[in-house]
């Protein structure tokens, strides 16, 4: 696993001992980051990025490399906050994230931080885990209004878009599947 992009391009990222984090492979973090700056205005530079289910935290650090500020990375998991840890202070990485161990399905409020205007959530496949982080998150003011969500999901699992999201576009590569949503305005 390396960073695909930015100025971080092809610097190594710590990857997973055991099955149980599944990391977006490096070929679907660079089409999802083609699609981000070329169709959606370039919505990672400057950005205040989330990333739930952060397992290994590629998609954060990705959206770093290509110029987002700052990243929250929430994972409960210990192997999966080890490996965030490795590999935000290999990069040099630890003024611009901060690592919470936090079941993304039960956020609670947002404060004292800001919300985020950029969201990644990769939760374990087919478990309708990302219904319910959405809907914590916005529950709890995680987003700024319009903000931007991409959810990685498997093809198969018939992703739900909740209330208080707009299903932007769908994207197939194989047996994953990216939904781009946007938070509604508050």
């Amino acid at each position: 696993m390396r960073v695909v992009g930015g100025r971080l391009r092809g610097r190594p990222l710590a990857g997973p001992k055991s099955q149980t984090i599944r990391p977006t492979a490096d070929r679907l973090r660079e089409a999802l980051f083609n699609i981000l700056l070329h169709a959606y205005g370039d919505p990672v530079a400057d950005a205040r990025v989330l990333d739930l289910f952060a397992g290994t935290g590629a998609l954060g650090i990705e959206a770093l490399s290509h110029g987002a500020k700052f990243a929250l990375l929430v994972d409960d998991g210990a192997e999966a906050r080890a490996l965030l840890r490795e590999n935000t202070t290999t990069l040099g990485l630890g003024g611009a994230t901060k690592i919470y161990r936090r079941d993304a399905t039960k956020l609670g409020p947002v404060a004292p931080l800001e919300p985020f205007s950029l969201a990644f959530l990769d939760p374990p496949y087919g478990q309708n885990l990302a219904e319910q982080a959405l809907a914590s998150a916005r529950a709890g003011g995680w987003f700024v209004s319009d903000a931007l969500i991409v959810v990685e999901e498997a093809a198969k699992s018939a992703f739900a878009t909740p209330q208080g999201f707009s299903d932007l576009e769908r994207r197939r590569y194989d047996d994953t599947e990216f939904v781009i949503l946007r938070a509604a305005s508050l």
